[in-house]
């Protein structure tokens, strides 16, 4: 009201000053979209991301029976109870009979995770789990402490198992939706062992599907989807807008995948892929956006094929993660849609950026890869608190927290390093990533502070840039997911016969 009795010249300074503010606030806009491209600032919110749990319930083998007896509902006091009189002789032999190469996450170093996330980011809107959530060789440890049992009592308990560590995370983070993907560990008889349709996907689809935010249509052709081969399709609760998540269980694209007995089953794998295209191409024609998480990553398995002394330059095929390139295939073919990728399996902290050779970033899809929980390689135990745009779905930064003791007892959870700060990029997208690997392939002594970096959080925890004489070699499996790709990168003067 005032406003209106104001004179000339009063009305004159004041629409100076509005003109200044606004010139002002268009250039602190402007600079603010240089930063978060992906949307205004406020917008952006926080998820979690953790892979490759590998709970161990026979860190002490002398409470086996105990677990077997009680409903999973019971284990935490079993597991806290007083450890028993030999637990560190009885392991030590169960290690050495089941060839163990490191101690997986026992009872202390799983809560002491689930302690950090709910502390570390106290705001998720969600958390997604990409796959290993069992002890490696868990077959191997069930009939060594309780022989005589069946296949069906192995089973079972596998399925108990499975239902406990989802179980204390959806605890741990209550009101939170807890997407989780399977991963070869997480079968009812054996590793990278599953047939279609099996009775362990039947007893875990109440599990996975039905603690989930979802229409009643959805979850009917998730339940289906799940029980079959494991896999599902999710429209994403909000703040996510349109978005949605297709949880694949890859375990059937592995390249070391059997059914159940050691038997070939290439329809499921044919099967899984006909279901993923028809998912992306729904989500196309809806104007969804995509995210899809699975547990192993497609492309090139750097550490077996330099591991094996592979001579890609010679003619050697390099040793792939899976069985064929189908799945990058179809995700670069709907890279229109798919907005992120986000596996684990290799229990290191990676970056990939897969799609259509030669296509530039359009045409490619932008890969995180999960660092684990399980500190059996000799990392330090980790997860992600990413940093999400609802409106774009794009991962606009992520931090790793770690823990400073291995097997969680007492450990301190701190920030290993952020993306934006450490890569200076506005975006976890497949523009970014570009940039990101050029700079990698121009520096192929690993001399700038970004190769440092990199090579530095691989192994989370581990400042011995392990990879530092494979540099080049290695950035070719960030950017290449074929084996032709892989090879002409590797090879740029023609020195493959691929």
């Amino acid at each position: 009201m005032r406003i209106r009795r104001v004179g000339w010249l009063q009305r004159t300074v004041l629409g100076g000053l509005i003109a200044v503010f606004c010139v002002v606030m268009l250039g602190r806009l402007t600079a603010q979209t240089s930063v978060r491209p992906s949307g205004a600032a406020g917008q952006d919110f926080s998820a979690l991301m953790l892979s490759d749990i590998h709970f161990d319930p026979f860190h002490d083998p002398g409470k086996a029976r105990q677990l077997v007896d009680a409903p999973e509902g019971g284990w935490n006091a079993i597991l806290a109870g007083a450890t028993t009189s030999d637990q560190a002789e009885a392991f030590r032999r169960l290690q050495k009979s089941c060839g163990a190469r490191g101690v997986d996450t026992p009872y202390g170093l799983l809560q002491s995770s689930l302690m950090a996330m709910r502390a570390g980011a106290p705001a998720a809107k969600f958390a997604l789990v990409s796959g290993d959530l069992v002890v490696h060789g868990f077959d191997c440890r069930f009939k060594a402490l309780l022989p005589g049992k069946t296949e069906a009592e192995y089973a079972a308990f596998v399925e108990k198992t499975v239902r406990y560590v989802v179980g204390q995370v959806r605890l741990s983070l209550t009101g939170v939706p807890v997407y989780v993907a399977l991963g070869n560990n997480d079968s009812g008889c054996g590793d990278y062992e599953m047939d279609s349709g099996d009775e362990f996907l039947k007893a875990t689809q109440e599990l996975m599907v039905d603690g989930l935010a979802a229409t009643a249509l959805e979850k009917k052709a998730a339940r289906l989807s799940y029980s079959n081969t494991g896999d599902m399709s999710l429209t994403m609760k909000a703040p996510m807008q349109r978005t949605r998540l297709i949880v694949l269980n890859d375990l059937f694209q592995s390249r070391r995948y059997t059914a159940c007995g050691k038997k070939p089953n290439s329809e499921a794998v044919d099967g899984q892929i006909a279901w993923l295209t028809k998912q992306l191409a729904a989500a196309r024609r809806t104007k969804q956006r995509v995210w899809v998480m699975g547990h192993i990553p497609p492309g090139v398995d750097p550490y077996s094929t330099f591991s094996k002394l592979k001579n890609v330059c010679a003619g050697d095929a390099p040793v792939m993660f899976l069985s064929s390139e189908k799945l990058a295939d179809v995700m670069g073919e709907y890279s229109d849609v798919v907005r992120l990728g986000v596996f684990g399996h290799t229990h290191m902290d990676e970056m990939r950026l897969f799609g259509k050779d030669g296509s530039g970033a359009a045409g490619k899809v932008a890969i995180k890869m999960v660092a684990s929980i399980s500190p059996v390689d000799g990392n330090d135990p980790s997860f992600m608190v990413a940093r999400v745009n609802p409106m774009t779905a794009q991962m606009v930064d992520y931090e790793v927290i770690s823990a400073s003791i291995k097997s969680g007892q007492d450990a301190v959870w701190q920030k290993e390093y952020g993306f934006r700060e450490t890569y200076h990029q506005a975006t976890f997208s497949p523009e970014t990533l570009q940039k990101v690997l050029e700079e990698f392939g121009a520096d192929p002594d690993a001399q700038s502070d970004m190769s440092r970096a990199y090579l530095t959080d691989y192994l989370v925890g581990d400042k011995s840039l392990l990879l530092k004489s494979l540099w080049p070699e290695y950035v070719c499996a960030l950017g290449s997911h074929t084996e032709k790709g892989f090879a002409v990168c590797m090879c740029p003067a023609g020195g493959s016969s691929h």
